[in-house]
């Protein structure tokens, strides 16, 4: 008799779709990660449950049949704290208030009063600041708050008011405890109880698909979603704590793997729970826009093919292109720092990038004085990841091994996601 010892089962095909405010992905992974099939469809009106609905139908149909058939699991991720509120039915019955509606702005002040000072759901962006407003502008009080990424899922499953970790967070729910925390008891917040979603862990199993009509097989299951930005670091293949993934694109937004959770609300710090560890994360207004204001697309091509990373500058820069700026100095004053200017283009490009390099450094070692998980690695998304002198710049400073994503689609994360790879 032969015994296997310490056999893993191949993770099942699996489907991820990603909802953005303008257009929608789909990716099916088999067991290797490796793609079957990708489609993608556009999203002309992000705010319409309609359009999301017809989206994702699109989307799913324009995906070979041959492939559909050996589905196995599926996972969306959208965008965070786009909510409303549904009828039990699972009927929308008020506006959609996307992820950066800020009309809750009187509400989140409420909620500073009354919430713990680090909590992520004091925001004007919040989910729960959200729903209060929604609370008190819409008439329907029989009704569930869903999240995007839920009420898509919803569609495929039929089960109404199921959430997850990562989208719930911004409503207030506690992932470290497994539950809403006690301040729901309070008058003001009490009353808020029957709207809010049951929430299991990203990737749980919810329920088989309802329809017949996509040609999935009878045990294709659906389970529990994700935020976009947490699936895009799921796609990078970052696994191990104090791994890390920094997107370079418009601003610089930082993603550690760490073993423990830290906040600091000033900052905009906050941690998903990944499994048993935490992804703290935190992002500067510092990015690539200040090198798309200068610099053409073809320049900075020309100009980063001058530079010799072996060479500093010397320069010091804080590339912001207004003031103020949360991570990793929070200070809603800071000035825009881009003084002396060399004469040299390419000069004054290696200095913006090597400044951008120690923002980002200066981001990690404040995420780790907070008590996060030292960095180990990190590994890059974002346009700025194809340029290989900002690459080598960013390794000098970080002082770590510094890589390119192989995957950035957040597709692809939630696909992962489905399978179970934390």
């Amino acid at each position: 008799m032969f015994t296997t010892i310490g056999f893993t089962p191949m993770p099942p095909p699996a489907l991820g779709i990603d909802f953005g405010t303008s257009g929608a992905r789909a990716i099916v992974v088999d067991g290797e990660g490796k793609s079957l099939a990708r489609a993608r469809f556009p999203l002309h009106q992000p705010d319409s449950p309609k359009a999301w609905a017809e989206t994702l139908w699109h989307l799913i149909l324009a995906l070979p049949l041959s492939v559909r058939q050996r589905v196995e699991r599926i996972a969306i991720d959208a965008t965070s704290s786009t909510v409303l509120l549904c009828t039990p039915q699972g009927e929308p019955c008020s506006p959609v208030l996307l992820y950066n509606d800020n009309r809750a702005q009187g509400y989140a002040a409420q909620l500073a009063q009354l919430l713990p000072a680090e909590q992520p759901a004091v925001s004007s962006t919040s989910s729960l600041a959200k729903l209060l407003w929604l609370r008190e502008h819409c008439s329907q009080t029989a009704a569930v708050l869903v999240h995007q990424a839920d009420w898509l899922a919803f569609l495929l499953h039929g089960q109404l008011g199921v959430s997850d970790w990562h989208n719930a967070l911004k409503l207030g729910y506690d992932p470290a405890q497994e539950t809403y925390p006690a301040w729901f008891e309070h008058p003001e917040l009490a009353p808020l109880q029957p709207f809010l979603p049951r929430v299991v862990p990203p990737g749980t199993v919810v329920g088989a698909v309802r329809s017949k009509e996509f040609g999935f097989p009878p045990t294709c299951q659906v389970c529990a979603g994700t935020t976009d930005s947490i699936a895009a670091f799921l796609a990078s293949g970052a696994q191990g704590v104090g791994e890390a993934v920094t997107s370079l694109g418009s601003t610089l937004v930082l993603k550690l793997l760490s073993d423990r959770p830290v906040s600091e609300a000033k900052s905009g710090i906050y941690s998903h729970r990944l499994g048993n560890r935490w992804l703290v994360g935190g992002a500067s207004n510092c990015g690539g826009a200040i090198l798309r204001h200068f610099f053409s697309e073809a320049e900075l091509v020309a100009l980063s093919a001058q530079i010799d990373p072996q060479q500093p500058t010397g320069l010091n820069y804080y590339p912001l292109l207004e003031a103020g700026e949360r991570f990793p100095i929070a200070d809603p004053h800071l000035q825009p720092r881009l003084e002396p200017r060399p004469a040299e283009p390419h000069r004054f490009l290696q200095g913006l990038l090597e400044s951008l390099s120690r923002i980002e450094q200066q981001g990690y070692q404040r995420l780790q004085e907070l008590g996060a998980s030292p960095l180990r690695r990190v590994w890059t998304a974002g346009g700025g990841a194809h340029n290989p002198v900002w690459l080598a710049i960013r390794r000098q400073q970080l002082g770590v091994p510094v890589e390119v994503a192989a995957q950035t689609e957040a597709a692809y994360g939630a696909a992962r996601l489905a399978q179970g790879v934390l």
